[in-house]
C-alpha cells in the first residue's frame, strides 16, 4: 500500500483524505488543529503532530492549505527537508500563480516532481470523490499524479505548465462569482414581479439564461433540494472562500494587465455581503442581501 502524507485535514481535505483511504492508501494526516486530527482520525486517517513526521518515508505527499505564504513556508522549510528521494508533491490548495509557480521551481531544483492541482466542488465533492482537479505541471508530474488525483475527483483535468492549475481556478471562480451574482439578481428581480420561483427556474433551466449556478446549485429553496438554500445556506462554499477567490483573480488580472471589469464588482459585492457578517454563510446567499438592495 502507497503511504500518502496529507498536510490540511479541514472541511475539503479530511474528505479527499478520507477517500485515498478508502482507495487503500495509508495516510497520514497532519493539521495544526488537534480537532481536525481527532475528526481525520474517525475515517481511517493516521494522525501525526508535525509535517515532518507525516512527510517522512511518503510516496507522496497532498497538501490544501490557507494560502500562498502557509504553502512556501510549508514546502521550504518542512516538507522538502523530510522527504525521501522520488517523493511525489500535489498543492491542492487555492493560491496564487507566482507563488504556486516558485514552489514547483523549487522542488523541480531539488530533483522531485510536483503539481498544483486546485480543486472546483465543494465539501461535498470532496467527500463523495467527484472533484474537478485543474492540474499544472510537467507531463511527467502530471502522469504521476493522475492516478492519485482520480481517487479523490472524477474529472483531472492537465491545464498546462507549472502554475496554470492556479489560473484555470482562479478564472473558472471569477466566472462562478460573476454568474451566481446574476443568477441571484434574476430570481430577485422575478420574486419583485410575481413569477414564482420554481416558474422562473422551470423556464430559465431550459433557455438560454441557463447556468450551472441555477441548475447545479440554485440559489433559492425547492428547484434543487441538495442545495444550500434548502439548508440556510449552510456552506457548502463559504462566501469568504468564494472572496479569497476574487481577490486571487483581481491580483492577477492587475499582474497580467487584463480588464476584468465584472469580476471586481463582484468582489466588491461579496466585500460588502461578508461584512454585513456573512463571510460563514454559503457565497449563494448573498441573494439574501441583493434582496434588501434599493434600485
Amino acid at each position: 500500500m502507497t503511504e500518502i502524507a496529507f498536510l490540511g485535514l479541514g472541511n475539503m481535505g479530511s474528505g479527499m483524505a478520507a477517500n485515498l483511504v478508502k482507495a487503500g492508501h495509508i495516510v497520514r494526516g497532519f493539521d495544526p488543529f488537534e480537532a481536525a486530527r481527532e475528526k481525520a482520525a474517525q475515517s481511517g486517517i493516521k494522525p501525526v503532530t508535525s509535517v515532518e513526521s507525516a512527510v517522512s518515508g511518503a510516496a507522496a505527499v497532498v497538501s490544501m492549505l490557507p494560502a500562498g505564504k502557509e504553502v512556501r513556508e510549508a514546502y521550504e522549510a518542512h516538507v522538502f527537508p523530510a522527504a525521501k528521494p522520488g517523493t511525489l508533491f500535489l498543492d491542492c490548495s487555492t493560491i496564487d500563480v507566482a507563488s504556486a509557480r516558485a514552489v514547483v521551481e523549487s522542488a523541480t531544483k531539488k530533483g522531485f516532481l510536483m503539481v498544483d492541482a486546485p480543486v472546483s466542488g465543494g465539501t461535498a465533492a470532496a467527500q463523495s470523490g467527484t472533484l474537478t482537479f485543474m492540474v499544472g505541471g510537467s507531463e511527467a508530474a502530471f502522469a504521476k499524479a493522475e492516478p492519485i488525483l482520480a481517487k479523490m475527483g472524477k474529472n483531472i483535468v492537465h491545464a498546462g505548465g507549472p502554475g496554470t492549475g492556479q489560473a484555470a481556478k482562479i478564472c473558472n471562480n471569477m466566472l462562478l462569482g460573476i454568474s451566481m451574482i446574476g443568477t441571484c439578481e434574476a430570481f430577485v428581480l422575478a420574486e419583485k414581479l410575481g413569477l414564482d420561483a420554481q416558474k422562473f427556474f422551470d423556464i430559465a433551466s431550459k433557455s438560454s439564461g441557463q447556468t450551472w449556478s441555477l441548475t447545479s446549485y440554485c440559489p433559492v429553496p425547492g428547484p434543487i433540494p441538495t442545495t444550500p438554500a434548502n439548508k440556510g445556506y449552510v456552506p457548502g462554499f463559504a462566501v469568504a472562500m468564494m472572496l479569497k477567490d476574487l481577490r486571487l483573480a483581481k491580483d492577477s488580472a492587475k499582474t497580467a494587465g487584463a480588464a476584468t471589469p465584472l469580476g471586481q464588482h463582484a468582489e466588491a459585492l461579496y466585500t460588502a455581503f461578508a461584512d454585513a457578517g456573512a463571510a460563514g454563510k454559503d457565497f449563494s446567499g448573498i441573494i439574501e442581501f441583493l434582496r434588501n438592495q434599493k434600485p
